[in-house]
């Protein structure tokens, strides 16, 4: 298969906001009790933080994290979540079935978040709370001292303020599903008075306004008009949440759901934009893409197991096993996100531990990196700096959910400071392998210094306690730099990230 491209140094989408890269953890199955938090493990801190889920988590570079929901947060008392341990009541999770024993709270996640060297996301019960929890949530972490609130958080020990900037009003409030949903002028017009309120407090505050739950919602995308409508001028972002499967297996299907991912993107974008002129608006807004994954393998059998059980604590729930398929996924969509950076600011995979994660831990056993982890990390690692436009002529294929989707993906960051550009390519051919032919204009003294390769797996290959590095990046070969331009082979169904110094 021949697979030209071309890269401009001058032909620049955006600079690309770090927080592309950021992730998401909600109180939900294991992903905090026996995730990142598992007093008494062998690898567990004083604090009961696993280390060796900390390191794997540090490895990724995320900016920041949204926490602590999710469906979780629409009937979440977060004052529950402070003071002594053994003074916290043990509440019901309606959104998961299950008890919550609030051993984690704000302060422990600010702990943990510290270690990782990750900023916090917080979200704020807008279903079955509202205005004035929201605003006291804020004061308690975010106000010096002298105040009922904050005073309070230093009596807990928490001296300093965590100075928050990001929060979201909310979490999926389209959904019929959600504890305390709302129509869309009723969740808008209180969304405008809570970021209000907030941007009151502080104007360098980002509120972040919920979206659709995804684009098959009946009300989308007049749900995100409604309440833009309501709230634009004092809102930042506009959330968006979708999940991925391949429950036909058609691979290449599965694939052209990026292509699917882009139209929802443009689409909001585009209603974006429309309520902006009709107001008369003059600040921006963005979208805040906060929940993203694959999420198919065990989703229907999951879904009757949470329904039916009877209140466990921190069950098992929604352990994805990720294959070598839905890394090349997880790989594309990264790129479709840095193609969209002008628009899309943020964006958080959703989950980060045990829930649909590109990490897992046994209880009292081992934690390892599930097949997604490597190309979040690449992007994470090296698609920091400026979005380059890239045209890409390959063969194309029609799918149920697309048409005309390349089989050669193609993502630039350049770096300039440092002058390294990065390419980010997947080749979604099932079996031809790809010539490649990528013009390098402007980089004259392009050299090829780093190429990473996930290559020569089956689509249905996974890594697992018993195995945890099994589906691995390594060090790729055959291609290199020819006359100003990047030339070779690579293989089907692979992913590659070629690193060039431009200097």
């Amino acid at each position: 298969m021949k697979a030209r491209a071309a890269v401009h140094v001058d032909f620049k989408i955006s600079n690309i906001d770090e927080r592309l890269y950021s992730a998401f953890i909600e109180h939900m199955g294991r992903a905090i009790y026996g995730g990142i938090y598992e007093p008494g493990h062998p690898q567990a801190d004083a604090q009961g933080f696993r280390k060796d889920v900390l390191k794997f988590v540090q490895d990724l570079k995320i900016p920041a994290i949204r926490y602590p929901g999710g469906n979780f947060v629409s009937a979440y008392r977060w004052e529950d979540g402070i003071g002594p341990k053994e003074q916290r009541p043990v509440r019901l999770d309606l959104a998961w079935r299950s008890k919550e024993t609030n051993q984690v709270g704000i302060n422990e996640f600010a702990d943990w978040a510290q270690l990782a060297g990750i900023e916090m996301m917080l979200a704020v019960n807008l279903g079955s709370r509202g205005l004035e929890e929201a605003r006291n949530f804020l004061e308690y972490t975010n106000f010096p001292s002298g105040t009922s609130w904050s005073d309070l958080r230093q009596s807990h020990g928490k001296t300093d303020p965590y100075q928050v900037k990001m929060w979201c009003l909310g979490n999926e409030m389209d959904g019929p599903w959600q504890i305390g949903h709302k129509v869309a002028t009723e969740y808008g017009r209180l969304a405008n008075e809570t970021a209000k309120a907030f941007k009151a407090f502080d104007r360098d505050i980002e509120a972040i306004v919920c979206g659709s739950s995804n684009d098959g919602m009946a009300t989308y995308p007049e749900w995100e008009r409604e309440v833009l409508e309501e709230c634009y001028e004092n809102v930042d972002y506009i959330s968006l949440h979708k999940y991925f499967g391949n429950k036909s297996r058609d691979t290449l299907n599965y694939f052209g759901k990026i292509e699917e991912t882009g139209r929802y993107i443009q689409t909001i974008a585009g209603t974006i934009d429309y309520v902006k002129s009709k107001k008369r608006a003059k600040n921006d807004v963005h979208i805040c893409f906060d929940e993203w994954n694959v999420w198919y393998h065990i989703r229907e059998e999951d879904s009757h197991r949470w329904r039916t059980w009877d209140w466990p604590e921190a069950p098992a729930l929604l352990e994805e096993t990720y294959n070598f398929e839905d890394a090349l996924f997880v790989a594309g969509l990264l790129n479709e996100f840095i193609r969209r950076s002008d628009r899309v600011r943020i964006a958080c995979i959703a989950q980060l531990v045990n829930v649909i994660a590109p990490i897992r831990a046994e209880k009292n056993g081992p934690a390892w990196r599930q097949t997604i982890y490597y190309p979040y990390r690449f992007a994470s690692v090296y698609g920091r700096g400026e979005a380059l436009n890239v045209a890409v002529d390959a063969p194309k294929y029609n799918c149920h959910v697309a048409d005309d989707v390349s089989y050669l993906d193609v993502a630039a960051v350049y770096d300039r400071s440092a002058g390294v550009l990065t390419l980010f390519v997947v080749n979604r051919h099932l079996t031809e392998r790809a010539e490649l032919d990528v013009s390098l204009t402007g980089f004259a003294r392009a050299a090829l210094f780093e190429h990473h390769a996930m290559e020569g797996y089956g689509l249905h290959e996974t890594n697992g306690p018993d195995r945890p590095d099994h589906v691995i990046p390594k060090l790729g070969a055959g291609v290199g730099v020819e006359d100003g331009n990047l030339k070779g082979s690579v293989a089907p169904l692979s992913y590659h990230v070629f690193r060039l110094t431009t200097n």
